[in-house]
């Protein structure tokens, strides 16, 4: 349970204001269809951060606990570091052909905006940290979904109420001290 958990806080506060919560928003304003975006973004997310996990795990398998453990602190610290940076949204991201139709295009624009983004790298280490594939897939998946079914429903009056630079700052903390106590641990 504290693998789905931490890792569903952990990536709904690292997707507020990241690139793939922009392409919510133009995903939405583009096709005005929010049921069919939203399960894109389900199915984009499922298949990338499972994929992440697996990798996650595997690191496990092949890193003593000793390298692993300070691998995993540098990551989480790096993370916090990272998410303080802000995202912009790429033209080619947002402009998934509408010849696959919504899902279609949803789910291809997720996916590779979230290839080697943030919420991907934070599977891996989180996949890393904790035996629970399925929690940490779970929980990042559902922080995913927590941070852009919102956008996708309520669009630009959510994004323009959020203080976005104070949620960075929380996530970062919040990976900041998995960083520290994964030191000590």
């Amino acid at each position: 349970m504290e693998a789905f958990l931490v890792s569903t806080g952990v990536v709904a506060l690292a997707e507020m204001g990241d690139k793939t919560q922009l392409l919510s928003l133009v995903l939405a304003a583009r096709f005005r269809k929010p049921w069919p975006i939203v399960a894109g973004i389900l199915a984009a997310t499922l298949a990338n951060h499972a994929g992440a996990a697996a990798v996650g795990h595997w690191i496990t398998t092949v890193l003593g606990p000793d390298v692993l453990r300070w691998i995993l602190a540098v990551s989480f610290l790096a993370m916090a570091a990272w998410i303080l940076v802000p995202d912009k949204l790429d033209e080619d991201e947002a402009s998934a052909g509408s010849r696959f139709g919504v899902f279609g295009a949803t789910v291809i624009a997720f996916f590779l905006a979230e290839m080697g983004d943030k919420t991907q790298i934070a599977t891996v280490a989180l996949a890393a940290r904790y035996t629970s594939l399925v929690g940490v897939v779970a929980g990042t998946t559902f922080g995913m979904m927590l941070a852009n079914v919102p956008v996708v429903f309520l669009g630009d009056k959510l994004v323009r109420r959020v203080p976005i630079r104070i949620v960075h700052m929380i996530a970062a903390g919040i990976f900041a001290v998995l960083g520290l106590v994964a030191f000590v641990v």
